[in-house]
């Protein structure tokens, strides 16, 4: 299953990855909703079913990045 999730993830371009990122991980813009949900989850005030989704919503580009970019560094 690992094997699967890692095939997948190096299978998508990573310009497809960074353009997800610059738009749905930091919409809306000012400030970026990523950046409220984390604050939130810092402070303990992530208790809502829709702020849970919102912050999966807009963190998974930023994860598949992570993912992306560890991927590259591992095969070099």
């Amino acid at each position: 299953m690992a094997t699967n999730l890692v095939n997948g993830v190096n299978a998508l371009p990573l310009g497809l990855i960074i353009f997800l990122c610059l738009t749905l991980g930091l919409a809306p813009f000012n400030p970026p909703h990523i950046w409220e949900k984390l604050q939130m989850l810092a402070h303990g005030q992530l208790v809502k079913p829709l702020d849970w989704f919102d912050l999966f919503l807009h963190g998974t580009p930023w994860i598949l990045l992570v993912f992306k970019l560890a991927g590259y560094v591992v095969r070099t």
